[in-house]
């Protein structure tokens, strides 16, 4: 297994694990309940964790990727940023969702404060999480490219113009 492989089978998570902390966590808010708390820090937890296993994967990956036709070092220098921003704030909310469970345990009266911080985190980190996630797939997804929607209007227009021309032939 090579670090692109490697790379591919941890990034997933700290997208979809912030994803799914930030829901069950805003269920744990509105329902008052600790339990259900506890299991959005513990996601958010692991997502960190993840996202320190992805950045130390991502460098290996982009040496085996970057020289590949279509690939591009720009568009692996976005995904880079983004990446390291999304590893910031994870790490961020990874320190927090540690604190909202020894809180949580302890029974302290700071513990609702840690989980509205951790909701604000956790949106930033969700919307990061998004951008990240897609700018990793225009790496090898040319067709969800920006521009990948005007190219393909441009070679429907040219089809369509030489159709015509046959049609009136």
């Amino acid at each position: 297994m090579n670090d692109a492989h490697l790379h591919l089978v941890v990034n997933h998570f700290p997208i979809i694990g912030t994803i799914l902390g930030l829901g069950i966590l805003i269920t744990g808010i509105i329902l008052k309940n600790n339990s259900v708390k506890n299991t959005a820090y513990v996601l958010f937890i692991v997502a960190a964790i993840f996202a320190a296993f992805s950045m130390g994967t991502g460098e290996g990956a982009e040496e085996l990727v970057e020289d590949m036709p279509s690939v591009g070092k720009q568009i692996i220098h976005e995904h880079e940023e983004m990446a390291e921003k999304l590893a910031i704030i994870l790490y961020v909310l990874g320190a927090i969702s540690l604190a909202g469970l020894y809180l949580n345990f302890k029974k302290h009266a700071k513990a609702q404060l840690v989980s509205i911080a951790a909701l604000l985190v956790a949106i930033g980190a969700t919307f990061l999480a998004q951008q990240t996630g897609t700018t990793g797939g225009e790496i090898r997804h040319t067709e969800i490219r920006p521009n990948a929607i005007q190219a393909a209007g441009v070679e429907q227009n040219v089809a369509g113009e030489k159709g015509e021309s046959e049609d009136k032939d």
